[in-house]
C-alpha cells in the first residue's frame, strides 16, 4: 500500500470521527483524493505547489462547484497532514478558489447546550456515579468550555490541567503551542476525573493502547446527544468547538481574540463565525450606530 493510500485512509477516519462526515461525503473525499493521487503517481502527500497546480489544470472543464469541492478535499487533506506532523508545510494555497461561499458551521443553541450539561450532571449528583460519568463531564467541559480540537483534547497530557493555573498549553496544528483559558467548571470536572486516572498514565484520557481515540470520542458524544434528546447527526466534537466560538461572539468577544483561542493561523478562517452571528451584528448597528439616535424623518 502506498503512503497516499495510508494517509487517505487515516484522513477519512479522522473526518468520520471528528467532523461526523456522512458516508456520501467520505466517498466524495476518497474519490477526489484517489484521483489526485493517481495524477501524482501515488505521491500526492509529497506534492509541492507546482504539482498541485498541474493537478488543478486538469479541472478546467469542470463546473465551479466541482472545482470547489475538489480543492476543498485537497485542502483538508493537506491540513490533516500538517496537523498530524506528516509534513511541515501546506502547499494547498496553490489550488484554485472558484466563486462560492464557504459552508457555515453547524452550531447548537443555548437550550441544546443546557440540555447536554443537564444530562451530564444528573448521574454525577447520584450516589451511583461511575468513572465514565466523570470522564464525560471533563471531556465536554473542555470541548465546549475551551474550544479544543478533538485531536488536541484526546492527546492532552495527564498533568496538563493544574488546579492553580487558569489555562492550558495546547499543541495544535503544525505543532504550534498556544495558551487556552480553562474555566473553574472545567478544572473542577478534570479534578473529579483525574482521581480515576492512574498516576503512571501519560495522558489525561488514557486507553489501553495510549489515549482515547477521536473515533471513540465521536461515539461518546453521539451517545450523549441521544440521552439529551438531541438529533445525533447534529452534534460532533467539531460542532461543540463551533458552539464555543459562536457563543463567545454572541457574548461580545472580538475576532482577533477568537482567532487566538481557536488556534487559527489565518483570521479569514475565524471570519466564518461572523456569518453565524449576523443577528447580533445587525442589532449592534441598530442600537450603537450614531444615526440610530437621530430621527431622520424630520
Amino acid at each position: 500500500m502506498s503512503n497516499d493510500a495510508v494517509y487517505i485512509d487515516r484522513f477519512l477516519e479522522m473526518m468520520a470521527a471528528e467532523s461526523g462526515a456522512s458516508p456520501n461525503t467520505l466517498s466524495a473525499y476518497r474519490s477526489d483524493l484517489e484521483q489526485a493521487s493517481g495524477f501524482a503517481k501515488g505521491k500526492l502527500s509529497n506534492s509541492d505547489q507546482s504539482r498541485l497546480q498541474d493537478i488543478a489544470s486538469g479541472w478546467s472543464d469542470l463546473k465551479n462547484s466541482s472545482v470547489s469541492r475538489k480543492s476543498s478535499s485537497l485542502r483538508r487533506f493537506f491540513g490533516f497532514l500538517v496537523e498530524e506532523g506528516f509534513r511541515q508545510d501546506d502547499p494547498s494555497d496553490a489550488l484554485p478558489r472558484p466563486g462560492g461561499q464557504r459552508n457555515l458551521p453547524k452550531i447548537l443553541s443555548h437550550d441544546e447546550i443546557a440540555r447536554i450539561f443537564e444530562t451530564i450532571e444528573a448521574p454525577l449528583e447520584s450516589s451511583k456515579a461511575k468513572p465514565n460519568d466523570a470522564r464525560l463531564s471533563a471531556l465536554i467541559e473542555l470541548l465546549y468550555g475551551s474550544g479544543l480540537r478533538a485531536s488536541e483534547l484526546v492527546s492532552l497530557p495527564r498533568k496538563s490541567v493544574m488546579m492553580d493555573r487558569p489555562y492550558l498549553i495546547v499543541r495544535g496544528k503544525g505543532g504550534k503551542e498556544r495558551l487556552v483559558p480553562i474555566s473553574d467548571r472545567a478544572r473542577a470536572a478534570v479534578n473529579r476525573w483525574i482521581s480515576f486516572v492512574d498516576t503512571d498514565d501519560k495522558y489525561l484520557f488514557p486507553s489501553r493502547t495510549g489515549h482515547l481515540t477521536r473515533i471513540r470520542l465521536f461515539q461518546i458524544i453521539k451517545d450523549l446527544a441521544v440521552k439529551a434528546d438531541i438529533n445525533p447527526t447534529k452534534i460532533s466534537p467539531h460542532v461543540l468547538r463551533h458552539a464555543f466560538a459562536t457563543h463567545l461572539l454572541e457574548g461580545g468577544a472580538d475576532l482577533r481574540a477568537l482567532q487566538t483561542l481557536l488556534g487559527h493561523s489565518d483570521i479569514s478562517t475565524t471570519q466564518i463565525y461572523t456569518h453565524v452571528d449576523s443577528a447580533r451584528l445587525v442589532d449592534l448597528v441598530n442600537k450603537r450606530h450614531p444615526l440610530s439616535r437621530h430621527d431622520l424623518t424630520r
